[in-house]
């Protein structure tokens, strides 16, 4: 079945910012993707980006990763957490960006719980996370943040796939 990305909304950041939030979100689509390019201000480590949707904080979210550089390996899971993980943003130090993609399905379905599957390459290890919210509410709001705050310049684009 062919798709097509419609996007809905891009902020790019003018300073360093701890969080962004893409609020009334159309249900006129089947799936979001969400496109970061994104740095921390501070913070010397590579961090996981994390979502909630429609301001739920309560420990609704499970997720598993695995990231590796060529040298190592490593993967986890959370379970009964207060985020979905989503892409990545890089190193402060190193003045990368990392570049993450997060596609959320059903996101409108109002009977299922929703999944996210996410994957991002930032200095030099590539990343894989798959999420769970365990809500069969619609999405219609994502708040987006790091361990650290987002450095000026990142830029978050959220995009709609229309079935055809």
């Amino acid at each position: 079945m062919d798709k097509t990305y419609e996007p809905i909304t891009t902020q790019t950041l003018g300073s360093t910012t701890a969080s962004v939030t893409f609020g009334s979100i159309p249900q006129t689509y089947t799936d979001l993707v969400l496109i970061c390019f994104a740095n921390y201000a501070t913070g010397a480590a590579v961090g996981s980006i994390q979502l909630q949707f429609n301001g739920d904080t309560a420990s609704n979210y499970s997720w598993i990763y695995m990231t590796g550089t060529g040298a190592s390996a490593a993967s986890g899971s959370g379970n009964n957490t207060t985020v979905a993980v989503g892409g990545s943003g890089g190193s402060s130090s190193g003045g990368y960006f990392g570049i993450g993609i997060t596609e959320i399905y059903n996101y409108s379905n109002t009977t299922t719980y929703k999944s996210v599957l996410a994957r991002a390459d930032a200095d030099n290890s590539t990343q894989a996370w798959a999420s769970t919210w365990r809500n069969t509410n619609a999405i219609s709001s994502i708040l987006i943040y790091g361990p650290y705050n987002f450095a000026a310049n990142s830029t978050f684009t959220l995009y709609g796939i229309k079935a055809a």
